[in-house]
């Protein structure tokens, strides 16, 4: 693993410090690397949104769509069913 050092005013260091306290963090750099998580997953997650936005329309999600992806999920949960 890579080191990296931050430097930090004291306001956010006391923040990053409660942080680690309070929320069960074993250290500073545990929290740091569980924001960094978040925000790849934001990002991930921003990715696929501007994605879907962009495509083109599909049919629509009414009520037969979903009853179809129902039966679908039944007909996969039966024994021997094949996927």
């Amino acid at each position: 693993m890579s080191t990296m050092n931050i430097s930090l005013p004291e306001t956010l260091k006391t923040f990053v410090d409660e942080q680690v306290s309070q929320r069960g963090y074993g250290t500073s750099s545990e929290y740091v690397r569980e924001l960094i998580r978040k925000d790849q997953d934001r990002l991930h997650l921003r990715g696929l949104l501007l994605a879907g936005a962009s495509s083109l329309p599909t049919a629509p999600a009414d009520a037969s769509y979903f009853e179809g992806l129902r039966n679908r999920v039944r007909q996969s949960a039966k024994p021997g069913a094949k996927e």
